[in-house]
């Protein structure tokens, strides 16, 4: 780390750089990013959503891959019983299971490709369809767990990992951790005999990052963890219900509306070209085939079940790339400091493990309580709102659509401050379109080190303060979060958060 002495105002300030979990965002200027999906209703509305937001990576793999829920069979009649309990006692013995193909991913790039044209024109980085297709391959498919034999899929994983390029590669684990699995033990088999296998070990352990939502098979407990404890696992289990099936008992009656069918009538599903219309909702007429289990496109089934036609259906897996997205929330420095993806803390047993989970609450102020889903349920409309405008980016132009505000501080992100001294705060934002922004200042306590509440002054304001209280310990830490929204259709919102570390 290094440390630079600035004097800001009357305040003398310490700026530390640097991260705490030994990944580095500074290294690669967009996160480099494989995508591992076992093909399920919500797998396929998360990839829509994630191809509007590849300009943002740099996509190194789309990858298919089974789990408990979904594998292809071996196509010789195999009987396979599943080794989670709970499938086991489901599903019994099976030779296939739900599988929907090795095509739709292809089949949406090419629905991409259609109104790849009119999304260059808002960023010119958005990757070519060809691009993207060049890096569909098929991985372990075979059946739940399924990681005896070297795949294409579990090829390409394997060569991203021993690279030349250090910086981290996030693995995102839709479905089971098979093929992720598949290309780490062929990696061990390579070189385990080798004078080469310790630094590759230390190389590929450095580089990985995992990031699964739930175990949807055993390979990460069998074989990952076992053999590779440094490699760095982000592991969501619960947060990630604010954008799964069951989102309407975990999303406050406030938020609601972002995921109800009006809203996706009018913003996503249709005048949004062709790849919105392939977005999955409840009652909208579509079946995936090879899925029997795919029944909520059916209109009386989705009234039967409560639902308004077009309502939301599920992106559970959406919280693996949200967490990959730079809004000026710096949670890709530090799990617990909160954002799009949610918030994770290091576990108690594993240095390298970032979980949620009962333990790790927001406050949320619709219920008035604590909430294991809040750390994400609190970004619902934000997200939804960035969704919207980048559907609109499919068909309007660079002149009709919205585009977000631009946040920079006019100091240092990390202040060292002594307790009892005023923190004098200030930002500005550009906003590419021209539209008015309002400020938000405010305390993300549940990311503080200390444990109390501090009072902004001014907080709807450019420029707010507040005092470090009397009673803050050193080292403990304040984070204050600048939240710029402008006056565009829709709304869109970016930060930069301001982490204070407390002084002798």
């Amino acid at each position: 780390m290094t440390k630079t002495t600035l004097l800001f105002g009357s305040l003398l300030v310490i700026v530390t750089v640097g991260c705490q979990t030994g990944v580095d965002p500074l290294t690669s200027a967009k996160p480099r990013t494989i995508v591992t999906t076992d093909g399920e209703v919500d797998d396929m509305d998360s990839y829509i959503r994630f191809l509007l937001y590849t300009n943002e990576f740099d996509v190194e793999g789309l990858v298919y891959s089974s789990s408990q829920w979904h594998y292809a069979g071996d196509g010789k009649g195999t009987l396979f019983t599943s080794e989670m309990p709970g499938t086991a006692r489901r599903y019994g013995e099976r030779r296939d299971l739900r599988w929907a193909g090795t095509d739709w991913m292809q089949e949406l790039i090419g629905k991409y490709g259609e109104v790849y044209d009119n999304l260059v024109k808002h960023d010119p980085d958005f990757p070519t369809p060809e691009t993207l297709l060049s890096i569909v391959r098929v991985g372990n498919i075979e059946f739940e767990g399924e990681m005896q034999r070297d795949t294409e899929g579990s090829d390409l994983i394997k060569a991203v990992l021993l690279d030349d390029d250090p910086a981290p590669v996030y693995l995102q684990i839709w479905g089971g951790t098979n093929t992720v699995a598949r290309a780490l033990k062929s990696i061990e088999e390579k070189y385990e005999e080798t004078a080469q296998w310790e630094e590759i070990y230390h190389k590929v352990s450095d580089k990985a990052v995992i990031y699964t939502i739930l175990d949807q098979d055993a390979t990460y407990q069998n074989y990952v963890a076992p053999n590779w404890p440094r490699i760095k696992v982000l592991y969501n289990s619960s947060q990630f219900w604010s954008f799964a099936y069951s989102w309407s008992r975990v999303v406050p009656d406030e938020l609601k509306p972002y995921l109800g069918g009006e809203w996706f009538a009018e913003n996503i599903k249709f005048n949004h070209g062709p790849l919105l219309e392939s977005y999955y909702c409840w009652g909208d007429g579509q079946k995936i085939e090879g899925d029997p289990e795919h029944s909520q496109g059916d209109l009386e089934n989705a009234i039967q079940r409560g639902r308004t036609q077009y309502d939301f259906i599920s992106e559970g897996d959406s919280p693996a790339y949200f967490y990959l997205l730079d809004v000026g929330l710096r949670s890709m420095e530090n799990p617990s400091y909160g954002g799009w993806g949610g918030r994770l803390v290091r576990s108690e047993t594993n240095p390298y493990r970032w979980e949620d989970g009962g333990d790790v609450t927001d406050y949320n102020p619709h219920t008035e309580r604590d909430e294991a889903a809040y750390p994400q349920t609190r970004w619902v409309d934000v997200l939804q709102n960035d969704f919207a405008a980048r559907a609109d980016w499919c068909v309007m132009g660079s002149g009709e659509a919205n585009h977000p505000p631009v946040v920079s501080l006019n100091h240092p992100d990390n202040l060292n401050v002594e307790a009892g001294v005023d923190v004098e705060l200030s930002g500005m934002a550009d906003d590419p379109d021209g539209d008015t922004v309002s400020y938000r200042w405010w305390q993300y306590g549940e990311a503080d080190t200390y444990p109390g509440i501090v009072d902004v002054v001014d907080a709807d304001s450019r420029e707010a303060s507040f005092r470090v209280p009397e009673d803050a310990a050193a080292g403990e830490t304040i984070h204050v979060i600048l939240e710029v929204t402008d006056s565009g259709t829709p709304p869109l919102t970016r930060y930069q958060r301001v982490i204070i570390t407390v002084g002798e």
